[in-house]
């Protein structure tokens, strides 16, 4: 990445996402939300929606916004439009999260804020594909892991079409048939196009590049890489555009459901065999910990998987689904997303404090911004914490889960403490910390500057 542009507003984007993360974990361990409350209940959507588009979302596009340059060797294409992006995405889901509480009565009913939240998070999911999209068109050439990036952001299509169409028929805003059938019938097919298309498959894309990058591993060109993406797309096509057809003519929707989790297992096998592959052929002998937690992050997603294949030979996936989304939410996507942000944080930081200045004077290593062995500890009770809370979603102990849920609040904020340490050079030693021509850098603002 030296030579590549910073994204002013990233760090505003993954503060953010930790906000809404660490709201997320205090309403589980506040007994908000499911299991407490119904799966479809108004809690139970608020808290879905915090953490899949204020936390996941957020952290995705903050991420997309700095490293989908350096995937396609070509610069952003806007990078003013970010700022606005992220307004209206936040403005949207608090707009979504008012409406979520009409519905249960704790908001005037007049106000039309789902509406108002079907506006502003489509503006923003158009404004982030408009910027994305034109920097992938832009490019000279497409890498594997870019066309990932392409189908997730495809996938956001997808989701926030179906989230529209939900809010509008709950805001009595449409009674068109067809929407009213969704609606009704089409939940999963949101959920599947959300966290599998949008978020799991830009992950698997941005993950096989960070890792080559941080492990110093081969890029993959490999059969298996292409046949994990053609495989992710053929289960997509069929959970999302089968699904659909099913619903509205009244087909087998259960069957295409099963023929799509089928191809996808297949996918996410042949995604984990490359990943084995690249901790193999690393030339960087010591593992840092970013790469060690994002493989227990992996073991999640691997856990994830066997779940899915147990529950559907024994038919009881419908029954302990919310077991499963926890584990690929919390234990895949969040646990890959803190990982990488540790050295992703590390990694900007040094680059615009350090990199205007390289060659020019001696300069701290990336590896000095952080002290690995204090974080380890909170990384580890996270995932410790994530397991123990599948655990007891699948026992239907609903105190055990608070607990776990309480545990990942603390290590999460040990984490975000080590993310701010970094940002301000706490850990740098001080006579190496502001060499002539360094400034500490802000905390939330990247200047827009070549390194």
């Amino acid at each position: 990445m030296i030579g590549a542009s910073l994204s002013r507003w990233t760090m505003a984007y993954f503060a953010s996402a930790l906000f809404f993360l660490v709201a997320a974990e205090c309403m589980m361990a506040g007994g908000y939300g499911f299991p407490h409350a119904a799966v479809g209940a108004p809690a139970t959507l608020i808290l879905v929606h915090v953490v899949a588009i204020g936390w996941l979302s957020v952290l995705m596009l903050g991420a997309l916004f700095q490293f989908v340059p350096v995937l396609v060797a070509h610069p952003l294409h806007n990078d003013w439009l970010p700022l606005p992006t992220l307004l209206a995405l936040l403005s949207g889901l608090a707009a979504l999260i008012l409406g979520f509480l009409q519905l249960a009565s704790q908001v005037d009913p007049e106000l039309p804020f789902f509406a108002l939240a079907s506006v502003l998070l489509g503006l923003g999911f158009a404004f982030a594909l408009w910027n994305l999209g034109r920097t992938l068109w832009s490019a000279q050439s497409r890498p594997l892991p870019a066309r990932f990036v392409m189908v997730g952001l495809t996938s956001v299509v997808a989701t926030a079409g179906f989230g529209i169409v939900f809010a509008l028929v709950l805001a009595r805003t449409t009674t068109y048939g067809p929407f009213v059938a969704l609606a009704g019938s089409a939940l999963v097919i949101h959920v599947i196009a959300g966290l599998g298309g949008w978020l799991t498959v830009t992950a698997v894309g941005v993950s096989y590049r960070l890792l080559a990058m941080f492990m110093l591993a081969p890029e993959l060109e490999r059969s298996s890489t292409k046949a994990a993406l053609y495989l992710g797309v053929a289960a997509l096509a069929v959970a999302i555009g089968g699904g659909t057809w099913a619903i509205l003519h009244g087909a087998n929707f259960t069957l295409m459901l099963s023929g799509s989790a089928m191809v996808g297992l297949l996918a996410v096998a042949l995604y984990a065999g490359d990943v084995v592959y690249l901790y193999k052929a690393r030339k960087r002998r010591t593992i840092e910990l970013n790469c060690r937690m994002a493989a227990l992050a992996l073991a999640s997603l691997a856990a994830s998987a066997v779940l899915i294949v147990v529950l559907l030979v024994l038919g009881q996936l419908k029954e302990y689904a919310a077991a499963v989304v926890f584990l690929a939410a919390f234990g895949w996507l969040s646990g890959l997303g803190l990982a990488q942000l540790y050295k992703i944080v590390a990694f900007l930081t040094w680059l615009e404090c350090y990199g205007p200045v390289l060659g020019k004077t001696q300069t701290p290593r990336v590896q000095d911004l952080v002290i690995e062995r204090r974080a380890t500890k909170w990384f580890l009770l996270y995932f410790l914490a994530v397991w123990a809370g599948t655990i007891a979603l699948v026992i239907g102990y609903s105190p055990a889960f608070q607990g776990a849920a309480a545990a990942m609040l603390i290590a999460t904020g040990g984490i975000v403490a080590q993310f701010a340490r970094t940002r301000r050079l706490a850990d740098v030693t001080a006579a190496a910390r502001l060499p002539v021509g360094v400034r500490k850098p802000r905390l939330l603002f990247a200047p827009s500057h070549q390194n």
